[in-house]
């Protein structure tokens, strides 16, 4: 039986049968996949892991370890990163898997049935289409897009080939999370009218922006892929490219994504937000980062708010947390300081109830494989693509915005239309610059304005500036299809 004919005889009949069990066991039928794993090489999924320096590395252990998953390709444009992953890899499954610089060359295979995604930010959303028009499963990390077009590009064409794509929120498959949420969405502190995601992860200087030498093991061409030609302006070249708005999108879209997603999660939010605005800048240090180190955005859903902190200095927790998220209901409060735990307070701040879990959101992920519904996926590519765009929509305020005195950004939160309260987030902002020796009177603020945002034609209706940030100019041939083109 050949590899495409084996492959949709296991789709059909696993379909049938997925439908069937999950209709009467409740869900248990994800816990089921995820505990067995076939040995038969009949059902066992070959998988491309592309990009494994960092994130990847952990891809790496979620499908060598696995019965029913091999490791056939390994895809990275650094060759000495690429070359150690395969011995890795080897000794993990008995197997080595090929190395190539350009995902391309496992894409034309067809043997490959799962592409795992992991390369920086500009890349993602590329990688995931071509894998997907290849005939590919797709799990792609945060932020599933580097803007908020890719995003829906990635969606049209998970629709249009039917194939299963998973963003790597992995927290949405944490049972403490999963109970926290239906905690908060059944009303176990009243209404909530307050999202709050927190990123307070110091971040120092990157050093400062020259002209560096690409790396002599790196294909540069590759690397860059989608985005402009241009010098290495970082000391640093892994990794720092988060702070640079070519390839990154600041911690917003880095350590951000994650709870920007549960907030809007918890919030009962399905979409984006009808009005967006954002404000901060890169303080402490003048270095070759171009993204914010201290920002805030806020988000307006109507009645109600998800307001995101960024603080990448010296920080205090708020009420328990540094990297979490919270819900702020008319009788208390939820915490979920960590990935998979936190707690329940009333309005006089006593624990009322704690949630704690872990899960396998790579498990789930194949879950979905095999059953062939996107149902069963706890981080569908929608759900990637609504968050991946809130944090796009806030970098896109603040890159509109204009510089201002601190005294004149605290005049304006008076007019903010927000259904938090605007003012002590600024205060509290304010407040951790000056602990961190920042001269807040003659320092400036850059504050964004307040977009509207059409959230059917995912645009801001009559902002040219604005809809500009929408998308960018690809490098050929490393071209994001246009809407409909996928």
């Amino acid at each position: 039986m050949s590899k495409r004919t084996r492959r949709q005889f296991l789709e059909d009949s696993m379909f049938a049968t997925a439908a069937a069990v999950a209709a009467s066991s409740g869900g248990s039928l994800l816990a089921a996949e995820e505990e067995k794993q076939s040995s038969s090489p009949n059902e066992r999924l070959n998988v491309a892991v592309v990009g494994v320096r960092g994130r990847g590395n952990t891809h790496i252990g979620a499908f060598a370890g696995r019965k029913d998953t091999e490791i056939t390709y390994i895809v990275d444009p650094d060759q000495e990163v690429g070359a150690s992953r395969v011995k890795e890899v080897e000794k993990k499954q008995g197997r080595a898997p090929k190395f190539v610089e350009d995902m391309r060359a496992a894409f034309d295979d067809p043997s490959v049935d799962i592409v795992s995604i992991a390369t920086p930010n500009h890349w993602h959303a590329l990688a995931a289409i071509w894998a997907i028009q290849a005939g590919k499963d797709v799990y792609v990390e945060k932020p599933v897009s580097h803007n908020v077009s890719e995003g829906r590009r990635i969606v049209e064409a998970a629709r249009k080939y039917n194939k299963i794509c998973q963003c790597g929120t992995q927290s949405r498959s944490n049972q403490g999370m999963i109970d926290a949420m239906e905690f908060v969405h059944q009303g176990g502190v009243g209404e909530v009218t307050v999202a709050r995601g927190l990123c307070y992860k110091p971040r120092g200087s990157i050093g400062a922006r020259g002209v560096y030498p690409v790396p002599a093991n790196i294909n540069y061409g590759v690397w860059l892929g989608p985005a402009p030609f241009a010098p290495v302006t970082r000391k640093q070249f892994h990794y720092d490219w988060h702070w640079q708005w070519p390839y990154g999108n600041g911690d917003l879209g880095n350590q951000g994504i994650h709870q920007m997603d549960l907030a809007r999660w918890g919030l009962g939010e399905k979409g984006l937000s009808e009005r967006v605005f954002s404000y901060g800048g890169r303080f402490g240090y003048d270095d070759a980062g171009d993204s914010a180190n201290t920002q805030v955005v806020v988000h307006d859903y109507g009645t109600k708010s998800l307001v995101f902190e960024v603080r990448g200095l010296k920080t205090s927790d708020y009420k328990g947390a540094k990297i979490g998220v919270m819900f702020e209901g008319e009788d208390g409060y939820v915490v979920m300081s960590s990935y998979d735990a936190g707690a329940a307070f009333d309005k006089d701040g006593k624990m009322i109830k704690s949630f704690k879990g872990g899960g396998d959101h790579f498990g789930n992920f194949l879950s979905g494989v095999r059953s062939r519904n996107i149902a069963d996926l706890n981080g569908e590519i929608e759900e990637g693509h609504f968050s991946s765009a809130l944090c796009h929509m806030g970098n896109i305020s603040y890159r509109l915005g204009e510089p201002v005195k601190t005294a004149e950004l605290v005049n304006k939160a008076a007019s903010w239309k927000t259904s938090d309260n605007a003012l002590d987030t600024l205060e509290r902002t304010v407040a951790h610059l000056k602990d961190n020796g920042i001269d807040i009177d003659e320092t400036d603020f850059t504050i964004g304005p307040q977009l509207e945002f059409d959230t059917k034609a995912e645009n801001f209706p009559g902002n040219e500036a604005a809809n500009a940030q929408l998308t960018r100019e690809y490098r050929a041939p490393f071209v994001v299809p246009a809407a409909d083109k996928v």
